[in-house]
């Protein structure tokens, strides 16, 4: 199942329709700083720590690769094979589309009773309204899929090891907002021409956007159907 929207795409679509329109279309055009990339490198290891908590997680990632498109079928396909007698099955990247929307969980552990506990690993050690905002969109579309019992963002200790919180109900309130989020956003992934959004100050929060230089050069891409 092919997909339009990713939980990256509409993170960015909620700082800035062009950003987003470019990331659909132009990603190439994206130039990222070496503190960015030294960021997304932390978070990669923080991430890895904390599933090694689960040391019998199987990595959907490790066996497909960049073909993320069929990573729903292979998360349905291991959570519904799982005997009733076997121990709870965890799986590292998880997929599940809905709306044209696929979302990758960073761990899923399944209950007895086949209901999911999601986790959503951050390593920042402050609960942001980015990172709720990004855990909302999952559980909108993992709730479509199969049943949430709980979904938890975990996040960084100061003193070391990991805080997990539990954002399940505040997460399920917000579905409403995010289904009118979707259908505005696939208007303009599906838009022709690139927005003509001027650059300002949501350029740079809450994150600073790649597509800066390109913005400011002032030329304008078609998109090729």
């Amino acid at each position: 199942m092919s997909h339009l929207l990713s939980k990256s795409k509409y993170i960015r679509g909620l700082q800035c329709d062009r950003a987003l329109w470019l990331d659909v279309y132009n990603p190439r055009l994206a130039k990222y700083t070496r503190e960015q990339m030294q960021r997304f490198d932390r978070g990669r290891e923080f991430e890895y720590a904390f599933k090694d908590t689960f040391p019998d997680g199987i990595d959907i990632s490790a066996e497909l690769k960049r073909n993320v498109d069929a990573y729903p079928a292979r998360t349905a396909q291991l959570l519904d094979l799982r005997p009733c007698s076997a121990a709870n099955t965890v799986l590292f990247e998880a997929g599940f589309c809905y709306d044209d929307v696929l979302v990758l969980a960073d761990v899923v552990q399944q209950r007895e009773d086949s209901s999911l506990d999601i986790y959503e690993v951050k390593s920042g050690n402050v609960l942001s309204e980015t990172y709720r905002r990004d855990a909302a969109l999952q559980h909108y579309v993992i709730s479509h899929c199969r049943e949430i019992h709980t979904f938890s963002i975990v996040y960084a200790d100061p003193s070391g090891g990991f805080i997990t919180e539990d954002l399940t109900e505040a997460l399920q309130a917000q579905h409403e907002e995010i289904e009118k989020n979707i259908a505005a956003m696939k208007a303009i992934a599906l838009a022709t021409n690139e927005p003509d959004t001027p650059t300002g100050q949501h350029c740079l929060t809450p994150y600073e956007c790649p597509y800066q230089a390109h913005c400011q050069s002032g030329v304008r891409q078609l998109a090729l159907f």
